[in-house]
């Protein structure tokens, strides 16, 4: 296939779609809403109406206003229904035929949890079939990949990512340009790209949500990011208990195939790229890099200490590029649009966009996708439209790995640095609200007990540390604990943080360490209730 082809599938494509798309939500939140009848009934009543020549009904992924669902949006009008039942689907029909009035409720599409956001890697989620490879070409899919392949070498496509600003999104925040670079220059014949899609993290659903609503966009960034370090084969490392993405991922590397954007001599160049899907078990330690290679390898998926680095000898000890889904998914609009365009949208140093799970105690839950360097205030309270009741006491972000900020500080610009200073992470997107309500001791308690459950066990620190931080919480919480145990959960944290092998380690100590930077009271006043109102010693 040739640029001239790929362009003329596309235009055919765009000329078959209806002048009016009715599209119903099928991701996974949506189908545990019965959104599989909804689009069927949807079906039916177009059929019944005589209206298959005008309506076109089209499943499509997740839309991000989740707490709503499930969601159907009429376009090209953006005429948006929340909550709807199989039963009201066919009144849907009868408001666009005009012999009736849709029964389901309206939504208000400029609601700014929609106006605030900034679609990039989301721009298609909701929009097109995810199950179609021709919808993902009609709005421009693969040109990206055919550019670098004809226009571009591999050294120019490093250097147009590192010139973006990208930073990894799965966490860290590395700087994937310099990531690229480093494969790229590292010896051999052989080399792999791996896509980390072992999302674990409590209430966090970004990547799962990318997989499902628009899979092409990340076989896409992943067969450039291949070119560009000179890999031919590819992996995606995803959990098993995301089955819908598992299906949709099988389901696109198939049309990738039939349509020769994946396998031998893409787009008649002397690229060849193959990707395969590894099933991951559900260990949250799987995510870290060099646990993940070797699940993929086929072993425990343990941690090992680096040097040397996945990018110098990974799977198989061949080097290794790995990025996670929502990273790979911007390599296409980076490429498209320039790297200039990219690196203006962000702050200095955090440059683009960033998807998050907005979650907890808040009237507007869901997926946004905003520029770097907005207020964590202008999410909570705008976007999300605060708490139901009472006031908002504190946001944790970064998941397991992350801190709570509280509530004086919403302020704070939401970028890498910005959260670091305040003792948390931006993660890789987990966004919870907590409410007055909440005990953040409790909160502490939560997430160390995860970490201790979801430790390898392989380094004394986390396998031994996380154990005793969650007993040392769970004494203060009833009442078991004295002033001098909060002075040994404190040098504890220091001790699991600068001595573990991994990243699950060194960072399962922040919700503690951060809610007694800002909850301290908290602590103390469970201490002093439980010495009738004398403070131990």
């Amino acid at each position: 296939m040739d640029l001239t082809e790929l362009r003329e599938l596309a235009k055919k494509e765009r000329a078959a779609f209806k002048s009016i798309r009715v599209h119903c939500c099928t991701s996974t939140g949506c189908q545990a809403s019965n959104s599989l009848d909804i689009k069927k009934n949807l079906d039916t009543a177009v059929k019944d109406a005589g209206l298959e020549d005008q309506v076109q009904v089209v499943g499509v992924g997740c839309m991000g206003f989740c707490g709503r669902g499930p969601l159907v949006q009429i376009d090209p009008e953006e005429t948006l229904y929340e909550e709807v039942t199989p039963e009201q689907a066919a009144s849907i029909i009868d408001g666009i035929k005009g012999s009736g009035e849709a029964t389901a409720t309206k939504g208000d599409s400029q609601h700014p949890f929609f106006s605030r956001q900034m679609r990039i890697v989301r721009e298609n989620s909701g929009k097109i079939d995810p199950e179609r490879i021709e919808e993902y070409i009609a709005v421009g899919g693969y040109e990206s990949l055919y550019k670098v392949l004809h226009d571009m070498t591999p050294e120019q496509v490093v250097q147009e990512i590192t010139r973006s600003g990208l930073r990894g999104r799965g966490g860290g925040g590395y700087p994937t340009g310099l990531k690229w670079a480093t494969v790229a220059k590292m010896p051999g014949d052989q080399k792999y790209v791996i896509c980390n899609a072992d999302e674990g993290d409590p209430g966090a659903f970004m990547d799962r949500s990318v997989l499902e609503s628009d899979p092409h966009l990340v076989l896409e960034g992943m067969a450039i990011a291949a070119y560009a370090v000179g890999a031919n084969h590819g992996f995606i490392y995803v959990r098993a208990e995301y089955p819908l993405a598992i299906q949709r991922l099988q389901k696109a590397i198939q049309q990738g195939k039939k349509y020769g954007v994946l396998g031998s001599q893409i787009f008649d160049s002397p690229f060849d790229f193959k990707i395969d899907i590894r099933i991951g078990a559900g260990a949250f330690v799987c995510g870290e890099e060099t646990a993940l290679i070797g699940s993929v390898e086929g072993k425990r998926g343990n941690p090992r200490p680096r040097p040397p680095y996945p990018a110098q000898s990974g799977l198989w000890e061949c080097p290794t590029l790995i990025n996670n889904v929502e990273t790979l998914a911007n390599i296409t609009a980076i490429i498209g649009k320039g790297a200039d365009w990219y690196a203006s949208i962000g702050t200095e140093k955090s440059k683009g966009t960033k998807i998050f799970a907005l979650t907890g105690k808040i009237r507007n839950n869901g997926l946004i996708e905003v520029p770097m360097g907005i207020t964590l205030r202008e999410i909570v309270e705008e976007m999300g439209g605060g708490v139901p009741d009472g006031s908002v006491k504190a946001v944790q972000t970064g998941g397991p790995s992350g801190g709570c900020i509280p509530a004086e500080m919403l302020d704070t610009p939401v970028d890498y640095d910005s959260l670091t200073k305040l003792g948390s992470m931006m993660g890789s997107g987990g966004m919870v609200v907590m409410d007055h309500t909440t005990n953040m001791v409790d909160v502490a308690k939560f997430y160390m007990e995860f970490c201790r459950d979801e430790s390898c066990g392989k380094c004394i620190p986390c396998r031994a540390g996380t154990v005793q931080m969650d007993e040392m919480l769970n004494n203060i919480l009833k009442g078991k604990a004295t002033l001098a145990d909060i002075e040994k959960l404190e040098a504890l944290c220091q001790m699991v943080a600068q001595t573990s092998l991994c990243g699950l380690g060194m960072t399962a100590p922040n919700p503690v360490i951060s809610t007694l930077r800002y909850f301290r009271d908290e602590y103390l006043r469970l201490i002093q209730q439980t010495s009738n109102g004398k403070v131990p010693v």
